[in-house]
């Protein structure tokens, strides 16, 4: 578990309801649960990394089932195509026509599950969908549902027969995000009770499609910057351009994601306007993955992101 003091997060009554319907399923995990809600208000794609068996594939489910939402599976093998995420056209004699046969993709929250197993030409499959909410067969453009959201996960220390993802690919998640190992209590817990997944089906749904739309819309309308708090994150972002330790700076996308996951905290917190506290809570899972250090450097992605973050005072 990290110091993300998920608790301060959920005071929004949904999400503290939220959090008490996944409890019984998903054991420690409230950090996580908050920055894929905080990912999913903001409209962005996730990126779970971590150690095999700490629960990545049962999260991304639960989350799903709590929203509402439909899901789709894609487990990636070296042997999987772009047409088994997207989906083909196949002939019907009957009708003496093709018929479109849509894939996994075509579901609101899509799971993909070791995504660096797949190869890098079905990887390309997925860029479509999720910078554009759309997928195109056979020269045809077919519109994804809204809302759409990506989870992909990835174990971080298994290279034999896996393809790293591209920066391009990368680029499109939002976050990048480990669940990490549960406290003690929390992993009695799980040691005495067993295996939940049985009960994921039973989860209660709190939202729904077109209630995380409308919810996205009221934090993009709702929820306010202001000069100060704008400043601030482009202080940030000047500094990692600025740094010795770092090959490139973060983007302009990289800083509008990071504001609009801010945004999202402050609404979690039934706030209609940000703080430098929700900015600096998403540094590292919204950065962290887009920083590039340069060869011979003696410091680690996170230590350079600290001293950046250290040097600059929060304003408010």
């Amino acid at each position: 578990m990290d110091t993300f003091n998920a608790p301060l997060f959920a005071a929004n009554p949904r999400v503290k309801e939220t959090l008490a319907r996944l409890a019984p399923t998903v054991h420690g995990k409230d950090s996580a649960l908050i920055k894929i809600l905080a990912c999913i208000f903001s409209d962005g794609h996730l990126l779970l990394e971590d150690l095999p068996g700490l629960g990545k594939t049962t999260l991304a489910i639960a989350v799903a089932r709590v929203l509402g939402l439909d899901f789709g599976r894609i487990q990636c093998t070296n042997d999987l195509l772009p047409a088994d995420i997207t989906g083909l056209n196949i002939f019907k004699a009957e009708k003496g026509e093709f018929e479109f046969h849509p894939g996994p993709i075509f579901n609101h929250l899509v799971l993909v599950d070791e995504v660096n197993r797949a190869t890098p030409k079905t990887q390309s499959a997925l860029l479509e969908a999720m910078g554009e909410e759309q997928a195109t067969i056979d020269g045809t453009t077919y519109r994804l549902p809204r809302p759409f959201f990506v989870v992909a996960t990835q174990n971080p220390v298994e290279h034999s027969g896996t393809f790293p993802l591209p920066e391009s690919q990368m680029d499109r998640f939002m976050m990048k995000v480990s669940i990490g190992y549960p406290s003690r209590n929390a992993e009695r817990e799980i040691l005495r009770v067993g295996s939940r997944k049985n009960d994921l089906d039973k989860i209660e749904p709190l939202f729904s499609p077109d209630g995380i739309v409308r919810i996205q819309g009221e934090i993009r309308n709702g929820v306010k910057a202001s000069d100060k708090i704008l400043d601030y994150v482009l202080n940030l972002t000047e500094k990692t351009r600025a740094s010795f330790d770092i090959v490139a700076g973060i983007s302009t996308r990289g800083a509008m994601l990071l504001l609009n996951l801010a945004k999202s905290l402050a609404w979690m917190q039934n706030r209609d306007y940000v703080i430098p506290e929700d900015v600096k809570a998403m540094a590292d899972d919204v950065l962290l993955h887009r920083i590039q250090l340069k060869q011979g450097s003696e410091s680690t992605k996170r230590e350079a992101l600290r001293a950046i973050l250290s040097d600059i005072p929060a304003i408010a």
